[in-house]
């Protein structure tokens, strides 16, 4: 009822309000000043005498209020300023009293109209503190108000609170500082704790964001805090100081985006690399792995070229709802069917195949985070070398017209689980393309793809935005990179120019040092390197160790001899493959690996078929 109350009430009925309360005071004061001043009989006839006094005081107080714009003054805003107006009115008050009892005969000592100043001094100041208090006490009863705690109780954090307490929706609760001089002590009004309370102070004062007001502690640090207090569940902000807000454009020019150019060692091909509308449009389409990162830009490629369908086979449901609705809002028109399911269904994939009537596969689906591949070993052959096999049988047997397999540069000579399977996958489409009159099968090798899930700059993005440390496995490690838009052209070039058992590979340019690559974004983030030359660099690069599988240097190609293509950009590697038997005794292996969870019978068959670097990187690299 009352937090209704006081939000029905306009600006100008608490002018009012304010006004008249100002005038209740008066007769107050007055009347305890006279019975203060000890040489002023407070009876009846007193009272009586001086009550036309009391009524002018009233009046005249009324004006003098309201000249002053006193009952404008709001509550939250009545500070230094509100006291001086409210002393001024008291005195203007007081002098105008003696002025009025001389003309009434002067019945009244002096020292009544000094007391009577103070008295309305202290309570008009009074009313409105106390009135403040109960109407943030209403605001807080009637309206859900975020609750923050302030991470530093410096100038900023003073400033943060003066200003939140002229805001209705938010409430300053107390104080959290690094510094033990400041814990339980009051500032501005609130208790400061120390930061090993946060858990239990976000619980006890129910508390929604935590506000860091540090603005002078260097990035790197305050990322670290926000990192801290963030893995407690708790949402935080970080404020930053006004002399920043201010030279905003001054800050921006210092930070330097990384070039593209430098990450990838070469030029961007996306203008260079030629449209593909003709081999793709009124075509029927199937894309595995649609929702991965290069499944989704095969996807969003495939868009322009006006296929008749797309088929989007994903195992995620997540995935597949993201992709599936992206596209139907970028093209209403054409019918794109998502399809559920995981590419060893082979009995779905034929139905699929049929149902559609697929002109051509995009082979994109794979486990591709090498440490978790090299971990569950089993899971990674399985999806990558007998979900190939079962998609690329299907598509053979149902008459599709080309297959392309979407590989990785991990797959030449491989020390990892992830790269093996890739070329057991390679090798099994090759020979497949010996075999095939009907379906041109062909492959597209690359290198990492930025941005894609698993790439190393979301993972040194993340790391910087937290303060560091960027963590590096080896100081000479290089990759290959290229960029999203890239490698799906290049998957739909090789399509196009597909003739059947292809390799096609993408000039990539040369190879990127990783620690220069961490080095560039950390400049770019606008920080400095941490390092011997400059220990009081703001985030340092911390090196691992190789892991288990992991190449210092990865390569594109198994044998040097290449081919060209219509396009100078793109090859087509020439290299050896397994005959039909040796295919189908991997694969029969493989199965049996599979059926009795034998990892160690599973790795004997990477060492058999799969040609392999001559020793582990980490002792290449000593």
């Amino acid at each position: 009822m009352f937090y209704q109350l006081v939000t029905a009430l306009s600006r100008q009925q608490k002018q009012i309000v304010f006004m008249l309360i100002d005038a209740m005071i008066i007769p107050i004061a007055f009347g305890i000043a006279i019975v203060l001043e000890a040489s002023v009989t407070a009876d009846i006839a007193t009272i009586t005498a001086i009550l036309p006094l009391i009524l002018g005081l009233v009046l005249v107080g009324s004006a003098i209020s309201w000249w002053l714009a006193l009952p404008t003054i709001k509550l939250a805003a009545y500070e230094t300023r509100g006291i001086i107006r409210t002393g001024a009115h008291a005195a203007l008050l007081g002098a105008s009293g003696i002025v009025m009892d001389a003309a009434m005969g002067g019945t009244l000592p002096v020292g009544v109209f000094l007391i009577f100043s103070l008295l309305l001094l202290v309570l008009a100041a009074t009313w409105r503190v106390a009135l403040l208090q109960v109407t943030l006490e209403i605001y807080r009863r009637g309206k859900t108000r975020m609750r923050v705690l302030i991470y530093g109780a410096g100038q900023t954090g003073q400033q943060l609170v003066a200003a939140l307490r002229q805001d209705d929706a938010i409430q300053a609760v107390a104080f959290i500082d690094d510094n033990p001089t400041l814990q339980s002590s009051m500032i501005s009004g609130l208790r400061v704790f120390a930061p090993a309370r946060i858990k239990e102070l976000i619980v006890e004062k129910d508390i929604d964001r935590i506000v860091l007001a540090m603005p002078s502690m260097r990035a790197p640090q305050l990322a670290r805090i926000a990192h801290r207090v963030r893995s407690i569940g708790c949402e935080v902000h970080a404020l930053p100081s006004f002399a920043e807000l201010v030279g905003k454009g001054e800050l921006e020019a210092r930070v330097s985006p990384v070039s593209l150019d430098d990450l990838l060692g070469r030029n961007r091909l996306e203008n260079e690399l030629p449209g593909v509308s003709h081999a793709y449009t009124d075509r029927r389409i199937l894309v595995s792995g649609a929702g991965g990162s290069i499944g989704s830009e095969l996807c969003r490629q495939l868009i322009a070229c006006k296929p008749s369908c797309i088929v989007l086979v994903e195992h995620s449901e997540l995935a597949l709802y993201n992709i599936d609705k992206e596209l139907r809002d970028i093209s209403s028109n054409m019918t794109i069917v998502p399809v559920l399911a995981s590419v060893l269904d082979d009995a779905k994939m034929r139905d699929v195949l049929v149902d559609h009537d697929i002109d051509v596969v995009l082979h994109a689906a794979a486990y591709k985070h090498l440490p978790l591949v090299e971990i569950n070993p089993l899971a990674g052959l399985n999806n990558n070398v007998l979900g190939t096999k079962a998609l690329a049988d299907a598509a053979r047997d149902c008459g599709v017209d080309r297959f392309i397999l979407v590989s990785s540069d991990k797959a030449v000579r491989p020390t990892n689980v992830m790269g093996a399977s890739k070329r057991l996958a390679e090798l099994l489409i090759q020979d497949l393309a010996t075999r095939s009159t009907g379906t041109r099968f062909s492959m597209v090798r690359f290198g990492n793809v930025l941005g894609s899930s698993g790439s190393v700059i979301p993972l040194f993005e993340e790391q910087i935005a937290r303060g560091g440390p960027v963590t590096l496995t080896h100081g000479a490690v290089t990759r290959y990179f290229m960029t999203i838009s890239e490698a799906a052209r290049l998957v739909l070039l090789a399509g196009s120019f597909a003739r059947g058992g292809d390799v096609f590979v993408l000039d990539m340019g040369d190879p990127v040092p990783i620690k220069k690559l961490a080095r560039q974004m950390i400049e770019g983030a606008g920080f400095s390197v941490k390092d011997a030359d400059n220990p009081h660099g703001d985030i340092e690069i911390e090196i691992t160790g190789l892991r288990p599988g992991e190449k210092l240097h990865e390569e594109l190609l198994i044998s040097p001899d290449m081919l060209t293509t219509p396009h100078a950009k793109i090859l087509r590697a020439q290299e050896g493959y397994l005959s039909e038997i040796e295919v189908a005794t991997a694969v029969k292996d493989l199965r049996q690996a599979v059926e009795t969870r034998d990892e160690a019978l599973a790795r004997g068959i990477i060492s058999r078929w799969v040609e392999q670097s001559d020793m582990p990187e980490a002792a290449q690299s000593t």
